[in-house]
């Protein structure tokens, strides 16, 4: 399905996993919501479907940009976790609202 927009084409697909690719603010996505409650490095990278260079950048991007933060301040069995920011939720609202409007 093509729709134009003020002189600009977009195609929008009916089935978003017609190629079963996800793009990067998916991942992103999937990388915040798995982080609710905190968790370590290893369950991202399964939850996810990651490689370990995937997350590393993945990560990387998201600590800096302060969607995702690491627990470092609760008992020592908890140090390192990643857990998601209010900002990272911020952006978890307006990715489903988003998702929502090409339904």
């Amino acid at each position: 399905m093509e729709r134009r927009l003020e002189g600009v084409k977009l195609i929008v697909s009916r089935n978003d996993t017609s190629n079963n690719h996800r793009g990067n603010f998916d991942i992103i996505a999937d990388i915040l919501y798995a982080s609710h409650g905190g968790v370590k490095k290893t369950f991202l990278m399964y939850r996810c479907n990651l490689s370990f260079k995937q997350l590393k950048n993945y990560s990387h991007f998201l600590l800096n940009s302060g969607l995702l933060h690491v627990v470092t301040e609760h008992d020592q069995h908890d140090y390192g976790l990643f857990e998601v920011t209010s900002k990272g939720k911020e952006f978890l609202r307006a990715y489903r609202g988003l998702k929502d409007l090409m339904r």
